[in-house]
């Protein structure tokens, strides 16, 4: 299939042929569809936690954050563009709409409206009397504030009486909020290759003022997607697509490829968070304690497996730990075991509990469905049979399939993307995370390149397939803590006011 230029080219990417040619198998076969069991609620897979349970878990938040090496892990990655789609329709086509008109009405109120201002004044333009096809391109081309091509990280959010903040800086402040430990901050950004530098220069300038601030040390590293993780592109008969150089294809993989920069940070405990959910100061203070119970209910949760894995390692069969355990994995760790489980030997059963037991746990804060589009909370089955706790896009449903539509139309809640996660064992050792997903839960869309059409394929999403086989605790939390940033007048939501 491949030619030897072919096989340089993948080589030099650090992929395996094998791997390719999966990939390509997935185009040829597709990717088979989650079996939903039935959708996650309050009282059935989703902690509601009462204000005692809240006490609780920030009591044991408070008692191990010394002893631990916390990241707060952003991902960052990619152009802001689709904030602007309206805007960028006006600017090259004159085409106006609502959402335009808004953009222009309101335009003072944004963080940005002075450096918009100071660019056009530059150019010796007054923003006032400017027409607004001239605002348009100075906001979003290279003429002046280039937002149109920046990562949403580097754009002004938040107007405050004396500063403006990007979203990196509400990370920092948030961080300093719940992530400190041992009088430090430690944050990953993963970032695009041709914006790294400006993220560089931005943390360069502004971290030691927080720092100062909030009296610690940032420490502050970044990653880019590996070039290993791509995915090869192929034509709609699912042959190999060349390009116009005569190379294969490939593109990057969606966000289920940052499992990679992930396995890479060395942590005891992992915040997870997207770059656009921020909020400013004023209403930091519900996310910072839900941030820190949910952290808190993972560690109670870790110490009671780590107990039950070293009482396992001592020997001890007993019928009374073997029910105890079962009782746990079913109603603390919502995992189901197979038909025909209570007929085991105990050999069986022990050696199924540390599997079950011995991997990485997260738990992931759900907040009510008000029909914002994304995954959300399900029960599914595995491939080993076990029915458990899964984040599910709508894309890994058989929508034609009425009976798992009508699960999936079910869920009360959906994924903001704000988790918890550890990945360090029993023993201290760190798991392999490329060990823990679901290879058959990647996505395949239909693209284009050069005027051709093409297929292209996604891994397994960073919180869905990719952490498959996780231990997965889903824990209510208030709406306010979810305020992502879709489109740029999202920014004049009460949410986003200072």
């Amino acid at each position: 299939m491949f030619s030897t230029k072919d096989l340089e080219q993948i080589e030099a990417k650090g992929i395996e042929v094998q791997t390719v040619e999966s990939q390509i198998q997935y185009f040829v076969n597709g990717f088979p569809w989650m079996n939903l069991t039935r959708a996650a609620t309050p009282k059935d897979g989703i902690l509601q936690l009462s204000d005692e349970q809240i006490q609780a878990a920030l009591d044991t938040y408070e008692t191990y954050v010394p002893t631990l090496r916390i990241v707060k892990f952003v991902p960052a990655s990619g152009a802001a563009t689709r904030m602007f789609k309206s805007l960028f329709g006006f600017l090259e086509g004159g085409k106006s709409d609502k959402s335009v008109d808004q953009f222009f009405e309101r335009l003072p109120a944004f963080a940005f409206y002075d450096d918009l201002k100071a660019a056009l004044a530059k150019d010796g333009l007054d923003i006032e009397t400017a027409d607004q096809q001239t605002i348009a391109e100075y906001f979003l081309t290279g003429k002046g504030l280039d937002y149109g091509s920046l990562p949403k990280g580097l754009l002004k959010f938040h107007r405050y009486a004396e500063e403006n903040r990007t979203p990196v800086e509400e990370h920092l402040v948030e961080g300093a909020s719940y992530a400190r430990s041992k009088g430090e901050v430690a944050i990953h950004f993963t970032v695009s290759p041709e914006h790294k530098a400006k993220f560089k220069e931005l943390i360069s300038e502004k971290a030691p003022e927080y720092a100062e601030r909030h009296n610690l040390n940032f420490v502050i590293d970044f990653s880019e997607q590996k070039a290993s993780t791509d995915t090869i592109a192929v034509n709609l008969d699912n042959t190999p697509f060349v390009d116009k150089n005569g190379g294969l294809l490939f593109r990057p993989a969606g966000h289920g490829a940052l499992l990679a920069n992930l396995n890479d940070v060395e942590a005891d405990l992992v915040f997870i968070k997207n770059i656009d959910n921020v909020v400013p100061d004023r209403l930091k203070n519900t996310t910072t304690i839900y941030k820190r119970a949910i952290a808190g209910t993972l560690l109670q949760t870790r110490e009671r497996i780590f107990g039950y894995l070293n009482r396992l390692d001592s020997g001890d069969t007993s019928q009374a730990l073997m029910a105890e355990i079962d009782e746990f994995l079913r109603r603390v760790l919502c995992v189901e075991p197979v038909e025909g489980f209570y007929e085991w030997s105990v050999e069986k059963v022990v050696a199924y509990f540390r599997t079950k037991l011995n991997r990485p746990i997260r738990v992931c804060g759900m907040v009510q469905n008000v029909g914002e589009p994304g995954g959300g909370p399900f029960w599914a089955k595995s491939s080993d049979g076990t029915s458990q706790l899964q984040v599910v896009e709508s894309a890994q449903v058989d929508m034609d399939d009425e009976e798992q539509k009508n699960k999936f139309l079910k869920a009360t809640h959906f994924n903001p993307v704000d988790l918890v996660c550890s990945w360090t064992d029993y023993t201290g050792k760190a798991f392999d995370l490329l060990k823990y997903r679901d290879p058959q839960t990647g996505f395949i869309t239909q693209k284009s390149k050069d005027g051709k059409d093409l297929k292209a394929q996604e891994l397994p999403g960073l919180w869905n397939g990719s952490m498959a086989d996780w231990n997965t605790l889903f824990v209510e939390v208030p709406l306010i803590t979810f305020n992502p940033v879709k489109t740029v007048n999202d920014l004049l939501r009460d949410e986003h006011k200072a």
